[in-house]
C-alpha cells in the first residue's frame, strides 16, 4: 500500500476520523482566454451552455459571483445550476444516483475500480479561462456493492455564484502522520461490529480500498464530505495517558472546511464511536474560548468539573432527553425565548420532541443556534421592534439579520434568554451578536441567529462562548455557567 499520511479529525455526532494524504497534486490553472472566450460563462466538456450573462451579473447589489476561500463547495444560481448538471449528466453517460444516497451532490454510478471519462468542466471569466483539472470538479466514493461513485463537486445555491476552495482541498500547513510508523495501527473488517456501528460503510474491494476493509462516508451538514478507512490505534493524550485500541477514520477523500490550521475535530455525541462513548467516561465538560480570539479551550474527560470554583454566577442544570430515532444526539427540554423583557408568545409544542422529530438539540460541532421557520419570525421580530435600527436587506448580511449602525457606536441590544427545564441561559451580548463594517465605513450588527428550515432548534457553539458546560452522562443532566474560559 502507498505510504500514507493523515491529520486527526472526528466526525461530530459519529466516530473519530482522520484526513489522509493521498499524494495526490491538486492544482488549477488560470490562462488568458482568447476573444469570444472571455465572455462570463461555463463550458462542459466542448458545449458553452446556453446561460446568458446576466445569470451571473452583479445587478442593484445583489447577485453576481465571488471567489471565496472560506466556502468549500462551488455553488451557481438555480437555473444555471441545472443547466450544468444536465449537461454533465448527458455528456458522462453514467446511471445517477438517487440523491437522498449521496447527499447535496449529483453523482454517478460507475463499475468496480473503473475510471470513466469525466467531461471538462471550464469557468469563463471577463480576460480569463479556468480550466478545471478532474480532481478539482469531481470526487469519488465507494457504494455499498464496491463500485464507484462520481459525484459533481458543485452544489446549488442562491442568486449569488461562489466559487469555492474545493481546488485546495488535502493542501494542510500542518505536518502529516505518517501511518507507517506505528506499530500498533490495525485496519477494521466492513464484518467487525465498530464497522456496523457507522451510519454509512461498504466493504473495500477496490485499487483504494484494502480487501474487506471497513470504508466509511460521512457527510455535515455544512455539505463537508469525507469518506475513508476505519482504523483502530493507541491514542495517547496529554500527561502521557494512553488509551489502546481507539476507533477513527483515516480519510483519504475529503472535501470541505477541514481547515489547515486544524489537527482535528473531536467527536463527543452519543454515538457509539464518539471519543467519551470509547474512553467509557461519566462525564465530560468543555469551556470554549471568544471564537474571535487565539486561546485554547479546555476540554475535560471524565474530571468532574468544579463549576462552582470557577464559574461567574449561578450554575444552572438540565435534564438530558434521549430520542431513540437520533440516539447520538444531545436533546434539552427548551420551553420559551425571551427579547429583552419579552417573553415571547412562543408555545412550548413548537420546541418539543414529538415522534422523534422536532426538540431542540445542544451540538459543540454547530457554529450557530437556528430555530424552526416560525419560531425565528418571532424571535427576528421582536429583536428588530426593540432594537429600533434600519434592517440591512438580506442580500447584503447571507442568512443573518443584520441592522445599520452609526460608525464606532455600540447602540444597545435588547437581551436574549433561552428558558430550559429547571434553568435559564442568560446570554451575554458577544454570544448572540457580531459586528461586521458596511461598504461605507458604517457597523452593522448581526444576530446571531438564522433558521435552517428545520423543525429542530440547534444551541451552537457561538452561543457557548465562555461558558463551562457539563454532559453528566451517569446522570443525564447538563450543567452550565458564565466562566472566563482561557483562565480555567
Amino acid at each position: 500500500m502507498q505510504n500514507l499520511a493523515f491529520v486527526i479529525v472526528t466526525l461530530v455526532a459519529a466516530l473519530a476520523i482522520s484526513t489522509c494524504n493521498a499524494a495526490a497534486t491538486v492544482r488549477t490553472q488560470l490562462t488568458h482566454a482568447d476573444a469570444g472566450r472571455g465572455r462570463p460563462g461555463i463550458t462542459v466538456g466542448s458545449t458553452r451552455l446556453p446561460v446568458p450573462e446576466s445569470a451571473f451579473a452583479l445587478t442593484n447589489g445583489t447577485g453576481g459571483t465571488i471567489i471565496d476561500s472560506g466556502t468549500s463547495i462551488t455553488s451557481l444560481p438555480p437555473q444555471v445550476y441545472q443547466v450544468v448538471r444536465d449537461e454533465f449528466a448527458a455528456q458522462i453517460k453514467l446511471p445517477v444516483v438517487p440523491g437522498n444516497a449521496t447527499g447535496p451532490y449529483t453523482c454517478f454510478s460507475a463499475p468496480s475500480q473503473a475510471k470513466p471519462d469525466v467531461p471538462k468542466l471550464v469557468l469563463h471569466f471577463e480576460g480569463a479561462t479556468m480550466d478545471l483539472p478532474r480532481e478539482n470538479y469531481v470526487f469519488e466514493v465507494p457504494d455499498d456493492a464496491g463500485n464507484s461513485i462520481i459525484c459533481l463537486a458543485i452544489n446549488k445555491g442562491d442568486e449569488t455564484t461562489i466559487i469555492g476552495n474545493f481546488q485546495q482541498q488535502n493542501m494542510h500547513a500542518l505536518p502529516y502522520f505518517d501511518r507507517s510508523t506505528s506499530s500498533t495501527l490495525l485496519l477494521t473488517s466492513c464484518d467487525s461490529t465498530l464497522c456496523q456501528g457507522l451510519l454509512v460503510a461498504s466493504c473495500g474491494n477496490t485499487k483504494f480500498w484494502p480487501n474487506q476493509t471497513c470504508v466509511y462516508t460521512y457527510y455535515y451538514n455544512d455539505k463537508s464530505v469525507t469518506t475513508g478507512l476505519l482504523e483502530v490505534d493507541k491514542f495517547t493524550f496529554g500527561a502521557g495517558a494512553s488509551v489502546p485500541g481507539v476507533a477513527f477514520g483515516c480519510g483519504l477523500f475529503n472535501n470541505g472546511v477541514f481547515k489547515s490550521n486544524e489537527t482535528g475535530i473531536a467527536g463527543f455525541g452519543r454515538g457509539p464511536l464518539s471519543l467519551p462513548s470509547q474512553l467509557k467516561v461519566g462525564n465530560f465538560s468543555h469551556c470554549f474560548t471568544a471564537v474571535n480570539g487565539l486561546k485554547q479551550s479546555t476540554v475535560l474527560l471524565d474530571l468532574l468539573a468544579d463549576l462552582y470554583k470557577n464559574g461567574r454566577g449561578a450554575v444552572q442544570s438540565t435534564p438530558l432527553i434521549q430520542n431513540s430515532a437520533n440516539p447520538t444526539l444531545y436533546y434539552l427540554s427548551l420551553k420559551g425565548i425571551t427579547v429583552g423583557s419579552t417573553r415571547l408568545p412562543v408555545p412550548e409544542s413548537a420546541f418539543a420532541l414529538t415522534n422523534g422529530t422536532g426538540g431542540t438539540i445542544i451540538d459543540s460541532g454547530t457554529s450557530i443556534t437556528s430555530l424552526p421557520p416560525q419560531v425565528y419570525q418571532v424571535v427576528r421580530d421582536e429583536f428588530a421592534a426593540q432594537i429600533k435600527l434600519p434592517v440591512v436587506p438580506g442580500n447584503a448580511t447571507g442568512p443573518y439579520t443584520c441592522f445599520s449602525a452609526p460608525s464606532q457606536a455600540k447602540p444597545d441590544v435588547p437581551k436574549l434568554v433561552l428558558h430550559f427545564e429547571g434553568a435559564t441561559m442568560d446570554l451575554p451580548r458577544e454570544n448572540y451578536v457580531f459586528e461586521v463594517p458596511d461598504d461605507a465605513g458604517n457597523s452593522m450588527i448581526c444576530l446571531a441567529i438564522n433558521e435552517l428550515g428545520d423543525e429542530r432548534a440547534t444551541i451552537g457553539n457561538f452561543q457557548q462562548q465562555n461558558m463551562h458546560v457539563l454532559y453528566d452522562l451517569q446522570n443525564n443532566m447538563l450543567s452550565f455557567v458564565a466562566a472566563q474560559c482561557d483562565k480555567l
